[in-house]
């Protein structure tokens, strides 16, 4: 898998969807990219849309939400959810089935587990996202998860890589 190739590896499970390749950064620096709130706002969505970084608590439990806007102004939800997994530099794990504090969510949709793992070119990024069936998998790759997922981590690369 080059850093530019997009084609994706199959996840371990069929109901799981996968995006992977290698960022030309330290994993500092792309661990430092996913969990600053003011980082993480500038790649989380695909550009032109902007994201928001509500509340990013970054522990067990705690919350993970953003918003997004098409025009920089009206701001919708975009993730309600709870963080699972802190390992730094390593792995962050976050649902949408709890929110923070351990709740149960009313529309629970993934499950996130982003990998991050030394390479002679810098970090090895495998973001997976985790679904309960099939049938949402399908949803997710119909909402355009794929495109999506691939477009934010290329800004995830560019944003990273310059620095």
């Amino acid at each position: 898998m080059s850093d530019t190739d997009h084609t994706q590896p199959e996840p371990a499970d069929e109901r799981d969807l996968l995006v992977e390749r290698i960022i030309h950064a330290p994993r500092s620096a792309v661990w430092a990219a996913w969990t600053d709130p003011a980082t993480l706002g500038q790649w989380w969505v695909p550009s032109p849309a902007v994201c928001r970084v509500v509340e990013f608590e970054l522990r067990p439990g705690g919350s993970f939400r953003t918003e997004f806007s098409e025009d920089g102004v009206d701001f919708v939800p975009q993730i309600t959810g709870c963080v699972l997994e802190v390992v730094p530099e390593q792995r962050l794990v976050w649902t949408t089935a709890l929110t923070a504090g351990w709740r149960p969510a009313e529309q629970p949709f993934i499950t996130a587990v982003i990998d991050l793992a030394d390479h002679p070119d810098g970090t090895r990024y495998r973001a997976t996202a985790l679904h309960s069936g099939v049938a949402q998998r399908d949803e997710h790759l119909e909402l355009g998860f794929h495109a999506g997922w691939a477009i934010v981590t290329e800004q995830l690369a560019a944003l990273v890589e310059q620095r």
